[in-house]
């Protein structure tokens, strides 16, 4: 296959170990690109949702591709979010070119760009997790009844409807918190004179110039792979949204869990790293 060279490219909300990641999606995806730089922003493994009992090998597979595209030279940052908060403890650990951070200021050409999930935005999160938790369970049970829904909707020859999108669109405080969000994390950008701000958290894929009193910045969010499949790409000079053709999906093999506690998930990818590093 022939791949794609990019410079850096952004992702986050991946929600590994959940049931509406489209993990097949995102393998394909990453099998198609060769950046220099990967940022995976937040929420990459879902550890508020982790259940032992899903974990399929698709998951798996896309945290092998990324051991494989790190053994091929490219730099990963992993930035952590709110569904993998439990590693911020290990922030500034480096793995060969895997990096583990909560935040990340890069120059990209000579401009900045200021990196992080953007959970620290979130009130519900920093004053009740427990309500966080909760919603985040209703939100994966939503996707999983939209799935069912848009297979007999595909079945009746009829167009596949969000119903998350739905909500959020016609829910007035939804759309005020996402126009909040853009606007504090833009603010604060331009008054610490970065050229970019650059988040996740709120699953809204998203490219604009916001300008305040102070001057202006660019607010880019790179969404999602469980509603949107999208990703930032940024290579010689410009940014870009990738947005992941649903319709182009390859026929993978079944399937099938695996065993989905920790240990076996670190003994899987140990054994992985120890066959790249030999080949």
């Amino acid at each position: 296959m022939r791949k794609r060279l990019l410079e850096t490219v952004v992702i986050s909300d991946v929600h590994l170990g959940t049931f509406g990641c489209h993990a097949k999606e995102l393998h394909q995806y990453l099998r198609s690109i060769k950046p220099k730089t990967l940022v995976l922003n937040g929420d990459i493994i879902d550890i508020w949702n982790f259940r032992k009992r899903y974990f399929p090998k698709s998951h798996m597979r896309v945290l092998k591709r990324l051991l494989h595209m790190a053994s091929k030279g490219t730099e990963i940052y992993y930035l952590t979010g709110n569904h993998d908060e439990l590693l911020r403890k290990f922030a500034d650990y480096d793995l060969g070119n895997i990096h583990l951070r909560n935040k990340l200021v890069m120059d990209l050409d000579g401009k900045k760009a200021w990196m992080f999930h953007g959970d620290i935005f979130d009130a519900s999160i920093q004053n009740a997790k427990w309500i966080a938790k909760l919603g985040g369970w209703g939100y994966d049970l939503l996707i999983l009844m939209n799935r069912a829904m848009n297979f007999l909707l595909e079945k009746m020859g009829r167009e596949k409807y969000s119903l998350s999108k739905k909500i959020k669109n016609s829910v007035k405080k939804a759309v005020k918190f996402i126009s909040d969000f853009e606007d504090t994390a833009a603010t604060l950008a331009v008054d610490q004179k970065y050229d970019y701000v650059i988040c996740g958290h709120i699953h809204q894929p998203q490219m604009r110039e916001v300008e305040t009193k102070n001057g202006k910045t660019m607010y880019l969010n790179s969404g999602d792979w469980v509603e949107n499949c999208t990703a930032l790409e940024y290579n010689k000079g410009k940014w870009s949204l990738y947005q992941h053709d649903l319709s182009t999906r390859q026929q993978d093999e079944r399937d099938s869990l695996i065993d989905a506690s920790p240990k076996a998930i670190l003994a899987e990818l140990l054994k992985e790293s120890q066959v790249i590093a030999a080949n």
